[in-house]
């Protein structure tokens, strides 16, 4: 079996699962304890009001048909509109709007995991016993258990402004860099991402960025959240990092490359890297997973109106539509990860067969 044909089967076999995932939403949506013509309507609604409503979601039809009708909308992407959130608006228009500023979070907080934990933790592994190796491991074990929750309270905590000006601890995050003050700006919010642009080459639209000011501040804006985001994936990468050189330095062909005359640089980054990397990239994808449900709680603290904080509101407001529409694509995400890590596998690790 080739690459590109173990490729495809592993695409196929996420059909089955898709299509598991929207029959749970199904009856969440249609069996679940939630009444859909009371959490569109409210308590105040009249009969007639309920019946016209009930036949306009089409609730009074089969259910097989209900199914039917459900399934097909959502493989279309014609994912409804939202119930109490932002009432009676397109959830494919929410969605398009809250997915920016989820990604640019998501963005930092899988970058600074990756060139902050794994470079400690393969220093940890070269080091063994060593004064680093200690600190960073201790570090890591200890960042691993603090909650994301009780961080983000810390972090607003730290780096907000006192009365008097200046930061608690004297330490000024408002004046770091670009000043947030002049900009009537807080630690919280929403990044703008107005930096971004695209101009046509060739007809080809070619994205650049037009103001490094307004990206300068949407780094600044953007970096305590996802340093928090990040910090479970920052720790488990150091440790498994750490654990993989460990044991990719003893290795035998290692030895081997060292009775050959191999300088030491030559057999760190020729042989060890890579081979340090393969228990790592599952440990990276999965990382992912849980970014999507930390982002929840983190873009709620630090109040970013990403997809996260909406499936908050939707969760605790009732509107099950945008909840099942969210989950949908968090679904797909989670799918994509599985296939780009299994086929990342396969490049890294030449060993691991199609076959299996």
């Amino acid at each position: 079996m080739s690459r590109w044909e173990y490729f495809v089967k592993r695409l196929l076999l996420t059909v089955p699962v898709l299509f598991l995932v929207l029959s749970f939403l199904f009856v969440m949506l249609r069996l679940g304890p939630i009444d859909p013509v009371a959490a569109r309507l409210g308590p105040q609604a009249t009969g007639g009001d309920r019946q016209a409503i009930r036949e306009r979601l089409g609730l009074d039809d089969p259910l097989w048909e209900q199914y039917v009708d459900f399934i097909t909308s959502f493989l279309t992407f014609d994912l409804g509109q939202s119930w109490v959130v932002q009432a009676g608006r397109p959830i494919t228009e929410i969605v398009l709007n809250a997915a920016p500023a989820t990604l640019w979070l998501g963005f930092w907080a899988i970058l600074l995991p990756l060139f902050i934990g794994i470079p400690l933790g393969f220093y940890a592994g070269l080091n063994p016993n060593s004064l680093g190796d200690y600190t960073a491991s201790l570090g890591g074990i200890l960042w691993q258990a603090l909650p994301n929750f009780w961080l983000s309270v810390i972090a607003l905590a730290t780096l907000r402004q006192t009365r008097n000006g200046g930061g608690p601890f004297g330490f000024d995050w408002y004046s770091l860099g670009p000043d947030f003050l002049t900009r009537n700006l807080s630690i919280t919010g929403t990044p703008n991402l107005t930096w971004f642009s695209t101009t046509d080459i060739l007809f080809f639209p070619v994205p650049y960025i037009s103001d490094w000011t307004a990206l300068a501040i949407d780094i600044k804006l953007i970096l305590p959240p996802a340093l928090i985001l990040g910090s479970a994936s920052m720790a488990a990468e150091l440790r498994i990092g750490r654990t993989a050189m460990l044991e990719t330095v003893n290795a035998n062909f290692v030895e081997t490359a060292r009775a050959k005359g191999l300088s030491e640089r030559v057999i760190v980054w020729k042989h060890i890297f890579r081979n340090a990397l393969i228990p790592l990239l599952p440990v990276i994808t999965s990382e992912a997973f849980l970014l999507i449900g930390g982002s929840v709680i983190v873009e709620q603290i630090f109040n970013i109106n990403g997809l996260g904080r909406i499936f908050f509101q939707s969760l605790t407001s009732g509107d099950i539509p945008m909840a099942g529409a969210l989950l949908f694509i968090f679904t797909l995400i989670i799918l994509f990860l599985n296939i780009l890590q299994d086929f990342l596998y396969t490049i890294i690790d030449p060993r691991v067969g199609y076959d299996q």
